[in-house]
């Protein structure tokens, strides 16, 4: 922590959103950051040399919901920095098109949503058929906290977005922090650096692995603000 906090300048900060500064919601659109997570993300933007937002909204969702200026905003698990995603919105469109009841088309990458089924166990099962249809259409299909989510058969992920903020500021030195699958590739992203903090946002729902991947575990989106108190 040491070696982030003592020359922000050359450090970065890099943080999912929802279930790491948002606590985990029924529907994303009922997700709030807390004005206390507002007030120090202000105080970091103010200090460091980059804070970024990587989410699994839109960037402008994601800026919409966090509300902080100064923080970078990359949406769709960092799709939105990939240029060659656009060709697969089609197909993506047909996806999103499948029937189901809760269906959230971010047009790059498409998710089938879960948490308020009756039966969630059956309701994950049956969408091993969207999987299938998504494969055919060259798709990939990746499984998150009670969500199914498709994208583009493109390199592009949380952890090249994250290699490339790097880059584009200089930075050797950064901390991320998250909660999900799509976490563990911004994970990867800070390989090789000169001071690396993976932080995972530890739930029963978290994927596995995550834990064991990470330097620091915290119990919940609060326990994250205590440890950003630290920076």
């Amino acid at each position: 922590m040491a070696r982030l906090t003592d020359d922000p300048a050359r450090a970065g900060v890099f943080l999912d959103v929802d279930g790491t500064l948002a606590p985990i919601v029924s529907r994303p659109e009922l997700a709030e950051v807390p004005a206390e997570t507002r007030a120090e993300l202000r105080r970091l933007v103010s200090r460091y040399a980059l804070v970024a937002c990587i989410s699994g909204r839109t960037g402008a969702e994601a800026r919409r919901l966090v509300g902080v200026d100064g923080i970078f905003y990359v949406g769709v698990h960092g799709l939105e920095l990939a240029p060659e995603a656009d060709a697969w919105r089609a197909p993506l469109r047909e996806v999103a098109g499948l029937e189901w009841p809760w269906v959230e088309d971010k047009g790059l990458t498409v998710a089938f949503h879960w948490r308020e089924a009756d039966d969630e166990d059956a309701a994950r099962a049956s969408l091993e058929e969207v999987v299938e249809r998504a494969q055919a259409l060259g798709l990939e299909a990746r499984w998150g906290r009670k969500v199914l989510e498709v994208r583009p058969p493109v390199d592009a992920d949380k952890g090249t977005a994250v290699r490339l903020l790097l880059a584009e500021h200089g930075l050797r030195r950064a901390l991320y922090a998250g909660d999900d699958t799509t976490d563990l590739d911004a994970f990867h992203g800070l390989d090789g650096l000169e001071a690396a903090i993976r932080v995972a946002v530890a739930s029963a729902e978290a994927p596995a692995g995550l834990s064991e991947a990470a330097d620091v575990v915290v119990e919940s989106p609060a326990a994250l603000l205590d440890l950003l108190r630290l920076l």
